[in-house]
């Protein structure tokens, strides 16, 4: 541009400045929407971080070259609003998709995140992400979790430790119960010895002599009874056997001979 206007400069600026400051910028097709209608989408988009603006092309096109966007300039076709987003790049884009599904005169065409060009394909894709609050909410959780874990796993060490040495101390005493039992229980060496020897001793022969002894029924059934030792010779001997006993205890403490 030849001795450009100090108005043109000073938009082209403007414009320079909004793509260096925003961190997105959504580019739109606005053909057949109305005054009222680009206010109320103003307004709402203003409640999400982004600012509409529309400028011609060509001075866009000098502040994208300027910005190192060129390729940016085969969007600058046709009447086009901008929306810069100063804040949450997902909220911006939710507004315009949902605004374009009430009003299809609006039309994304793409635009800039950070220093990258994205197409209208990645722009819609832009807006089905979580809003800037849910994604640190879940970057939040997913950093707290290992922690939680960590935490967790800290405090159940001594917890496990003091199981495991309570484990180790009742182990330990049950062996020392059973290798402490009482000696009186268990017989000693010399015990041990006495009881083998009475174990191995021969039974006494005492025992048999009396049934040595005895005389077999047999023998006593077979052998005649003895002369006179009937049952009328045993009465017939007891009167005198008891005269005769008086007589000699007499006769032996009267014989002075016998003293």
């Amino acid at each position: 541009m030849d001795n450009p206007r100090p108005e043109k400069v000073a938009v082209v600026d403007e414009v320079r400045q909004h793509f260096e400051q925003s961190s997105a910028a959504i580019l739109t097709e606005y053909r057949g929407l109305k005054v009222k209608d680009l206010a109320g989408l103003r307004r709402t988009l203003r409640s999400s971080g982004g600012e509409y603006k529309i400028y011609k092309n060509t001075l866009v096109r000098l502040a994208a070259k300027q910005s190192g966007l060129d390729e940016l300039a085969e969007m600058l076709v046709g009447p086009t609003g901008i929306a810069f987003v100063e804040g949450d790049a997902a909220a911006v884009a939710k507004v315009l998709r949902d605004y374009s599904r009430t009003n299809p005169l609006l039309l994304i065409k793409g635009g800039v995140l950070g220093e990258k060009i994205i197409g209208a394909q990645e722009t819609a894709a832009l807006a089905e992400l979580p809003s800037r609050e849910v994604l640190l909410a879940q970057l939040a959780g997913a950093i707290a979790a290992p922690m939680q874990q960590f935490a967790a796993l800290l405090k159940a060490l001594p917890q496990n430790l003091a199981y495991g040495l309570a484990a180790l101390r009742d182990k330990k005493a049950e062996e020392g119960g059973s290798a402490g039992a009482p000696a009186s229980e268990q017989p000693g060496p010399a015990e041990a010895a006495n009881q083998a020897d009475t174990d191995a001793a021969p039974e006494p022969a005492t025992e048999a002599a009396p049934q040595a002894a005895a005389p077999a029924p047999a023998e006593a059934a077979a052998a005649p009874p003895a002369p006179g030792s009937g049952p009328e010779d045993a009465a017939s001997a007891a009167p005198e056997a008891a005269e005769d006993a008086p007589g000699d205890s007499a006769g032996t403490e009267s014989n002075p001979t016998a003293e």
